[in-house]
């Protein structure tokens, strides 16, 4: 499943993932691969992507890593997308 985490700025992360759970506005929720297509509003919270993640030097001090396959991007606000194994989140 592909992933892409863009801001205003830049795009933050791009790649390949098992998982991504996510701050939704009625809830959290976790997307695995074949997800049902959707949409969501995203509130402050914390994105978790599962995966074997390579976060550049210069975008360390965005995310956190917890693990080896774990890592961690707080949000305070956003839109995500998932359709055909590819999610994109629009954050600021």
């Amino acid at each position: 499943m592909y992933l892409e985490i863009v801001s205003p700025e830049r795009t933050l992360f791009n790649g390949d993932v098992e998982s991504v759970l996510v701050p939704g506005t009625d809830g959290s929720f976790q997307m695995l691969n074949n997800h049902a297509p959707i949409v969501s509003t995203l509130i402050k919270g914390t994105v978790k992507i599962l995966g074997e993640v390579n976060i550049t030097e210069e975008l360390s001090d965005i995310f956190s890593k917890v693990g080896s396959k774990e890592t961690h991007l707080n949000i305070s606000s956003g839109v995500v997308e998932m359709k055909e194994n590819k999610i994109i989140i629009l954050t600021d």
